[in-house]
């Protein structure tokens, strides 16, 4: 007899469930099950383990699930997880049906001024993310997961992508560092995932490879959407040759930086002033525009400084940086808030639009505001800060007919 566990149990443990199997050779399906809810779900839960037993073919077994309160697409994940730790050749499968409510797609200049970072292994934080607004939710399958859970994670993430509602943030995982996070695309590309984070990127060739392997399976699965890519540059190396990695791919939407591995690599520490982090930030910020796409800032790390992380945005903003990552929801209001454009810079942007669409109106070539030239790079900017602070209820969409 062979005997294989996966999930999580004890105390502290919610919306989640651990699941134990030994495969025996005669007996049949001998189920216990001890949940939370067993008074209302409990006939489901059964029904939902003897239909995975019956589509991997498993006929004599004895299995135990403690089960924490976890959703059909958690319970699912962590049975196909023990299966395949039973029997590593099995390739199967077993996928909940798509939710609907995630069929959305998205665009390469798409605002993304927060994106929040779940861990990969820990489903009790997805099914309310989308309510608090991010522009992106990040489904992570690496640092937040530990090295002997992420089998498990590849499986949950998948069955995530597939089951919750995310409210329209935009769908995003990031894999692991290569070769490994080759692997997480098989799990994620059919999933209507929207943007790929590549940790540790160091060159153009690392953007390639997950490039060349998106579009295999993008052909394979018969996928027509746009899969766009992040790199996140994470050493001193990757500094160096940051307009290299942001011109790797026009699928590149977006340039960011991890200052945790960045500081540790050239041998100091983050600090609030951030000093330390100036140079590295101004060249993902120079190389990011060079290359048409944004610049987006790494996270702030302390969840109780609001004030903190207000004043850190607000200087990453005054560095050219368009948005910056959250690891607890409470942090995206305030970012959203310090990114808002001033009363100031809206009344610019107005004239700026105003000036460009009287040009065309009278088929002139050229924009000017008093003796100064509009070029089109400040007519797009200006647009997309009107964009900004309507999205913020700073500005009415008929903002020009009042």
């Amino acid at each position: 007899m062979k005997t294989v566990s996966a999930g999580k149990r004890g105390d502290k443990v919610r919306s989640d469930c651990y699941i134990e199997i030994t495969k025996k050779t005669s007996g049949g399906i001998k189920l216990k099950l001890q949940s939370k809810v067993q008074t209302m779900y409990g006939t489901q839960i059964e029904d939902q383990i003897f239909e995975m037993c019956r589509f991997f073919a498993l006929r004599h077994a004895d299995i135990i699930i403690e089960d924490f309160g976890a959703l059909p697409f958690t319970i699912a994940a962590r049975f196909e997880l023990a299966i395949k730790r039973l029997e590593p050749s099995l390739t199967c499968e077993f996928l909940p049906d798509f939710n609907q409510a995630n069929n959305y797609k998205t665009t390469k200049d798409r605002f993304r001024r927060s994106r929040l970072y779940l861990p990969g292994n820990e489903p009790k934080f997805y099914p309310n993310a989308g309510l608090h607004k991010p522009d992106g939710i990040i489904l992570d399958l690496e640092d937040s997961v530990a090295p002997t859970e992420k089998d498990a994670a590849q499986l949950i993430v998948r069955n995530a992508l597939r089951s919750i509602n995310f409210y329209n943030s935009e769908r995003m995982v990031r894999i692991n560092q290569l070769p490994k996070g080759l692997e997480d695309l098989k799990y994620i590309l059919p999933q209507n995932v929207h943007v790929i984070l590549i940790p540790k990127v160091e060159n153009a060739e690392q953007v390639q490879q997950v490039e060349a392997e998106v579009e295999i399976l993008k052909k394979k699965h018969k996928i027509k959407n746009d899969i766009f890519f992040m790199p996140i540059i994470e050493s001193a190396k990757g500094v160096m040759k940051a307009f290299e990695i942001a011109t790797a791919s026009k699928y590149n939407c977006a340039l960011t930086i991890g200052l945790e591995d960045y500081t540790a690599d050239i041998g100091t520490q983050r600090t609030t002033e951030e000093k330390e982090s100036f140079m590295a930030r101004s060249t993902i910020v120079a190389a990011a525009k060079a290359a048409g796409i944004q610049a987006i800032d790494t996270v702030f790390s302390d969840v109780n400084d609001m004030d903190g992380l207000r004043k850190s945005t607000e200087e990453v903003k005054s560095l050219g940086f368009e948005g910056k990552g959250c690891i607890h929801p409470r942090q995206v209001k305030a970012v959203h808030e310090a990114l808002a454009p001033t009363e100031i810079e809206i009344e610019k942007a107005k004239k700026i639009v105003i000036a460009f669409d009287e040009a065309k109106s009278k088929g002139l070539g050229v924009v000017s505001i008093g003796s100064k030239m509009i070029d089109a790079p400040v007519v797009k900017r200006a647009e997309n800060t009107i964009k900004l602070a309507i999205k913020n209820n700073l500005l009415q969409t008929d903002w020009k007919s009042n």
